[in-house]
């Protein structure tokens, strides 16, 4: 085997993968130079051949397995190297776990510069067909739809009605929506014209009450026979609860448009959750792992502590599912966000779980802030739940400002939770403790809860 110094592109190399990046993919070293192989797990020797060579690294695929890592298994799904959802099909789940909780532990010491050990993974019982919730993007090619996810780093489709991640049930509406588009010559939206109608099928499901939602996103205000699909997944599909247009008009990636209308059923499914039930509507921001969900709100009840005198603030409260799992241990919740559809669903979900200690503000956080003060009202806890750019400046004034005891920071991306947490220490919280949860086994992300307090406490 001739081994090329320069690893230049096309050459053949010989390469131990030793470590993983955040999206997955292998990483080995030849000399010196870093080597990325997307379908490698650490531990794998194997003949790497170069496809892309830049200065400071490399890009490659498996040209050979010399020897596959004790912690290789043989991947259960046929897409999972050509999609963009899982990264780690092929390796064992104990040492996905391992990897995901090595990855929060490097960003608390590498960006946080917290002497803070990480608590263990909680990971999850059930690693096929968790997801609640699927966006698939569609092609309609001669009349045929093909549905499925983006491949990995792409906008080309890799048709896969039969994920791993997804229930039963969403199959059978994929195969609804192919029947529907053969008969009635349905387009699909062109993102380079703008032009063609279906852009996404959109599907949701409440795994407690068994209730589907599905929603078909547009590019227009109507769709052909809406009669005959109505008729097709109101017969072959249990549970069905709801039929909805989203209409997306704008030139843009982004899923959902802004305005969505019933054309058959209800506006909403709902879930239950630890206990309470949820509304939940096209828009609404509900977790897409149940069980792993209630493992977390939990984690998060633990943290904040609770003794049934508290003020608590749900920051990012969304339609109010963390805050209103903790109503019942606290005096007062009061829920901040800016979005008004999700207050009135925030409000709507208090109403009916017969939480009568909640108020709901809509309002950016310094407002809020404004606001809450006006009424005299100082929260004890804060929850922090933002999305995975983490929390703006303002938000850490409104902390500074509110003085709280204790806060409770949930974070979908370990390297923002990691920049907001040195950000809160130099404010004078310190990090107690961090613990990262699997919310999507076999894919590269991990949720964390942080405790954060004002006075560190043993």
């Amino acid at each position: 085997m001739v081994i090329y110094v320069e690893a230049a592109k096309n050459d053949k190399i010989e390469l131990t993968i030793d470590a993983l990046t955040s999206e997955g993919s292998g990483v080995g070293r030849y000399n010196g130079l870093a080597v990325f192989v997307r379908g490698t797990v650490p531990g794998d020797r194997i003949i790497a051949h170069i496809i892309k060579r830049s200065k400071n690294y490399a890009v490659a695929i498996v040209d050979k397995m010399i020897q596959p890592s004790p912690s290789r298994i043989e991947s259960d799904c046929p897409y999972s190297l050509k999609c963009g959802g899982c990264s780690f099909r092929h390796m064992t789940y104990d040492e996905e776990l391992k990897y995901k909780k090595s990855r929060v532990q490097d960003a608390i010491n590498r960006i946080a510069h917290l002497d803070v050990e990480v608590e263990d993974i909680i990971g999850a019982d059930d690693l096929c067909a968790y997801r609640n919730k699927a966006q698939y993007p569609v092609n309609i090619c001669d009349g045929a739809l093909y549905a499925g996810f983006y491949a990995y780093k792409s906008h080309r489709i890799i048709p896969c009605a039969d994920c791993r991640l997804q229930p039963e049930q969403f199959q059978k509406c994929l195969d609804v929506f192919t029947e529907w588009v053969r008969k009635n010559h349905i387009t699909s939206y062109d993102e380079n014209t703008g032009k063609g109608l279906l852009r996404h099928i959109y599907l949701r499901k409440g795994f407690v009450t068994g209730d589907i939602m599905v929603c078909a996103v547009i590019n227009g205000d109507s769709i052909p026979n809406k009669e005959q699909l109505i008729d097709l997944l109101v017969n072959r599909i249990d549970g069905l609860k709801s039929v909805v247009l989203n209409i997306n008009k704008e030139k843009t990636n982004v899923i959902l448009g802004k305005k969505s209308k019933t054309i058959w059923g209800s506006d909403t499914i709902s879930d239950i959750l630890l206990g309470k039930k949820f509304l939940i509507s096209p828009n609404s921001f509900y977790q897409v792992n149940h069980n792993q969900c209630e493992k977390l709100y939990l984690k998060a009840k633990e943290y904040a502590d609770l003794s049934g005198n508290e003020i608590l603030l749900d920051l990012y409260c969304g339609v109010g599912t963390i805050g209103l799992t903790m109503a019942d241990s606290v005096k007062k919740l009061v829920g901040i966000e800016i979005v008004p559809q999700a207050i009135e669903n925030a409000k709507m979900n208090a109403e009916m779980n017969g939480v009568d200690n909640a108020e709901y503000i809509c309002a950016d956080a310094p407002k809020g802030a404004e606001i809450l003060k006006a009424k005299g009202l100082q929260p004890d806890v804060i929850i922090l739940d933002p999305p995975r750019k983490g929390c703006d400046q303002s938000l850490f004034n409104v902390i500074e400002q509110m003085s709280p005891e204790k806060i409770v920071y949930v974070s979908c991306d370990s390297a923002t939770l990691a920049r907001d947490l040195k950000i809160l220490d130099d404010m004078h919280y310190k990090t107690v403790k961090v613990t990262p949860l699997d919310m999507f086994p076999r894919t590269p992300h991990v949720e964390c809860v942080a405790l954060i307090t004002k006075n560190q406490i043993d």
